[in-house]
């Protein structure tokens, strides 16, 4: 028998939510929860030489509770500058950042109108790149836990202040010489360090 996941949307989501997609037969993104401040809808987490650093993308509050599918971004900063400058400055020396950076740079520069498209746009291109082929769908209404059959919900086992009994595996990465191996970051971190055998490292 056939299982799903259902997963919240999430920005450059961690290793933990794409192993959940890797070892499922097919991934359901909810799109019609509130979103939450402070947890990866919005924010992924690197390793740079300084220290572990979360980016955050910022956003146009709404004057009332929406739909995720409805929050947009605000560019009244330049997030995707700093963005950008801080992946290439923490991975420009990882084995695969020059394979893989013309990929993500794009996503750096357009400009998306809602952050699920932004998201949506990071994940497509990264289960690409990994060549994870898992089916991917937007939920089409919004569903209660009980509710769900065959669906494994997912949508709230990943945050950033969560307090893991698990950690990942450890791979190489550029600055574990200094800081030790750091669990729980974002997907890029493994890719770019790690290439080809990403796949692998997630099944």
């Amino acid at each position: 028998m056939s299982q799903s996941v259902l997963l919240s949307s999430a920005y450059l989501a961690p290793i933990e939510y794409y192993q959940a997609i890797a070892q499922n037969d097919a991934t359901i993104i909810e799109q019609y929860d509130h979103f939450e401040k402070q947890t990866y809808r919005s924010r992924c987490r690197i390793l740079t030489c300084n220290q572990v650093m979360d980016l955050v993308v910022p956003i146009i509050r709404p004057k009332e509770r929406c739909p995720f599918k409805e929050i947009k971004i605000s560019y009244t900063e330049k997030w995707q500058q700093t963005h950008w400058r801080a992946i290439e400055s923490a991975y420009n020396k990882s084995p695969f950042f020059e394979y893989y950076k013309e990929d993500y740079e794009p996503f750096f520069t357009k400009k998306y109108d809602y952050l699920i498209d932004l998201n949506q746009g990071l994940l497509e291109t990264t289960m690409q790149l990994i060549h994870l082929y898992t089916p991917l769908s937007l939920s089409k209404t919004y569903q209660k836990e009980e509710e769900l059959v065959g669906i494994t919900d997912m949508r709230r086992s990943f945050h950033p202040k969560q307090i893991h009994t698990k950690t990942n595996k450890p791979y190489y990465q550029v600055f574990d010489q200094k800081f030790g191996f750091q669990p729980h970051l974002s997907i890029i971190d493994l890719l770019f360090n790690m290439g080809p055998e990403t796949i692998l490292y997630l099944k």
